[in-house]
C-alpha cells in the first residue's frame, strides 16, 4: 500500500468526522480528501506533473497543509516540506537541488516568493487560496505508487553544512506510522495537538500521518503565544496527546494549569529532555511526559519511553517495534551495555539515501546500518542513553543547525578573515550559535552590521545571537580551529556576564 490509498481508505470510513480542528474551523476529512484530490488533477492537468516528479511545500502551519500533502501523492509525485523559517536563498538551494518545478504556497509573503521567483525563474507556484468548494466522493483515484517508491524528501543539515535531502519511501513512512500507532497505543478517538512545524519530520509522522491514517483528529494550534491559548485549545477539543520539543514543556508547566486535564500523554521530541523540566512536569501533571529519539533519515522515530513504563529519566527509552538499535565503535564493532560508541539504527523506517549524493550515503550507512552521528550507551535494561553529538551540530528549538552554513556566510562579509560558529546552551531553546569572527588586517568589524547581513542571507534561528571579535582564532598544529577553545571562551564570558541571556 501506498500512503495517498491508506490515506483515501481511512477518509471514506470516517468522511463525516472532523479530522482537523482549527480555531473555531472544523474541517472534515471529506473535505481533506476533495481538496487532495483538485490538487491532484492541477498537479497532472496544468502542470504536467509525472509519476516521481518533485512538488515542493511552502506553507505555515494550516489544514491546507494536509490537504496539499495527500493532494501531491496522489499525483504520484514526490512531497518535498520545505522549511518555512528558511530565506529564499536557502530556499533556491533546495529548489535547485531537488529538481522542483512547480511549489505550493500562500499569498501571505509575496516579497520572498518574488525573490525565490528571480532566482528560481522557472519554477511555478500555486496558491492553496484556490482551493475550490469540497466535492462529494467518486472522484477518479489517484496515482497507485509501489510501496519501495519515493514519496518524500526531507532537506536536512549534514556533514557537509549544506542541506541534504533524506529519501523517505511509502513503506519507510508506512512502517513507522504502524511502529508509532503500536508504542503509543494511538486509536481512532485520540486528538493530536500539532503545534510545531508541520513541514518538520516529527510532525509529519506523529502529527499528520499517525492520526489521518488511523483515523484520528488533529488539533492544530493557530498561535502558541500565550500559552494559555494551547492549553484552552487542548481543553475545548478534547485534546488527548500532545508532542512538542523540551522547551514547551517547561512554558507549559509555568502557565496556569486547569484541574482536569483531557490528555493522556506527553511526547518530548526534537531535543533532549533536560532533567529538570521532567521532574518539574512530573510533579504537577497526572499523566506522563515520555522522551522520544529520531532523525529525518528514519522517518524519524526511533526510541521511545515504554507507555506503561518503566521510565528512565535521561533515556531515550527502546527501540520501537520494527526498529534495531545498537552501540558500535569506529569499525562497526558491536559494543557491550554501558560501552560508549555511535547509535545506529537499522529497520524498515530508514531512508533509502540522500538524493544524488552517494558520496554522502555511504558515510552514513555502514552494513545496513544508519550511523546516526550520535554518541551513547545501551543500559543491561536494553534503554539506551545518548551522551553527545558527534556530528558538529546544533539543536535550536529541536531544529538542525549546522556551523559551517553560518560560516560560509560570515565568510562573505567584507573584512572577515576567520569565522567559526559553536553552540551554547539556552534556556528556552536548547541552543543558540555563537560567532568568532577576526578581521582581515587593517580592518575594524561591527556586530550590527554583521548581524544584518545574517539576517537578510539566513533564517533567523540560524543568526548568532553574539558575535565576539578576537584578533586571530586559536588554531593547533594542523591549522584546525580549536573550537574547544572557543567554547571556554563563551564559557567564562557567560560567567562573567549572567545577563547575557
Amino acid at each position: 500500500m501506498d500512503l495517498a490509498t491508506a490515506f483515501a481508505e481511512s477518509a471514506r470510513r470516517n468522511a463525516a468526522k472532523t479530522a482537523i480542528y482549527w480555531g473555531e474551523t472544523e474541517v472534515s476529512y471529506e473535505i481533506l480528501f476533495s481538496q487532495a484530490g483538485q490538487l491532484a488533477s492541477v498537479l497532472r492537468q496544468q502542470f504536467a506533473v509525472r509519476s516521481s516528479d518533485r512538488v515542493a511545500v511552502w506553507l505555515k502551519n494550516s489544514p491546507e497543509f494536509v490537504s496539499v500533502l495527500f493532494g501531491i501523492l496522489r499525483a504520484g509525485a514526490v512531497v518535498v516540506p520545505i522549511n518555512n523559517f528558511l530565506k529564499p536563498d536557502e530556499v533556491a538551494h533546495i529548489v535547485k537541488d531537488a529538481g522542483i518545478q512547480v511549489m505550493i504556497t500562500d499569498r501571505d509573503d509575496l516579497e520572498a516568493r518574488g525573490r525565490l521567483g528571480l532566482l528560481c525563474p522557472e519554477l511555478k507556484f500555486w496558491e492553496i487560496e484556490r482551493f475550490r468548494e469540497p466535492h462529494p466522493f467518486g472522484e477518479e483515484p489517484g496515482e497507485e505508487r509501489k510501496p519501495s517508491d519515493l514519496a518524500v524528501i526531507i532537506y536536512t543539515s549534514g556533514t557537509t553544512g549544506r542541506p541534504k535531502g533524506a529519501m523517505l519511501s511509502h513503506s519507510n513512512l508506512l512502517a513507522n506510522v504502524e511502529s508509532c500507532r503500536k508504542v503509543l497505543e494511538a486509536v481512532g478517538e485520540d486528538r493530536f495537538v500539532v503545534l510545531l512545524p508541520m513541514f518538520h519530520s516529527f510532525m509529519l509522522c506523529v502529527g499528520i500521518l499517525l492520526p489521518m491514517l488511523t483515523g484520528g483528529s488533529m488539533v492544530l494550534i493557530k498561535s502558541v503565544h500565550p500559552p494559555r491559548n494551547v492549553l484552552q485549545e487542548i481543553m475545548q477539543r478534547n485534546a488527548t496527546i500532545l508532542p512538542a520539543v523540551p522547551q514547551f514543556f517547561r512554558t507549559f508547566c509555568q502557565a496556569p494549569l486547569p484541574d482536569k486535564f483531557p490528555l493522556r500523554l506527553c511526547i518530548s521530541g526534537g531535543a533532549p529532555l533536560p532533567g529538570e523540566i521532567l521532574k518539574e512536569f512530573s510533579s504537577k501533571m497526572p499523566f506522563p511526559l515520555l522522551e522520544g529519539y529520531g532523525l529525518s533519515e528514519a522517518s524519524p522515530v526511533v526510541t521511545f519511553n515504554p507507555i506503561r513504563g518503566p521510565w528512565k529519566p535521561g533515556s531515550i527509552g527502546v527501540p520501537i517495534s520494527g526498529v534495531e538499535v545498537t552501540v558500535q565503535d569506529d569499525t562497526g564493532r558491536m559494543l557491550n551495555a554501558g560501552e560508549t560508541g555511535e547509535i545506529c539504527v537499522r529497520g524498515a523506517n530508514v531512508m533509502q539515501g540522500y538524493w544524488n549524493q552517494a558520496e554522502e550515503t555511504a558515510k552514513v550507512m555502514r552494513d545496513g546500518w544508519l550511523l546516526t552521528g550520535d554518541i551513547g550507551h545501551c543500559d543491561a535494561g536494553g534503554y539506551f542513553f545518548i551522551t553527545d553529538r558527534k556530528k558538529d551540530m546544533l539543536l535550536v528549538n529541536g531544529i538542525n543547525v549546522y556551523p559551517r552554513e553560518i560560516e560560509e556566510v560570515l565568510y562573505q562579509f567584507p573584512g572577515v578573515k576567520e569565522a567559526a560558529v559553536i553552540g551554547e546552551p539556552d534556556a528556552r531553546k536548547g541552543e543558540q550559535p555563537v560567532a568568532f569572527v577576526s578581521p582581515v588586517d587593517g580592518t575594524t568589524l561591527e556586530e550590527r552590521p554583521l548581524q544584518h547581513f545574517l539576517r537578510e542571507k539566513l533564517a533567523n534561528y540560524k543568526v548568532p545571537r553574539r558575535i565576539h571579535f578576537l584578533p586571530a582564532l586559536p588554531r593547533n598544529a594542523t591549522g584546525k580551529v580549536l573550537k574547544t577553545a572557543l567554547r571556554e571562551l563563551s564559557r567564562q564570558e557567560r560567567s562573567q556576564s549572567p545577563s547575557a541571556d
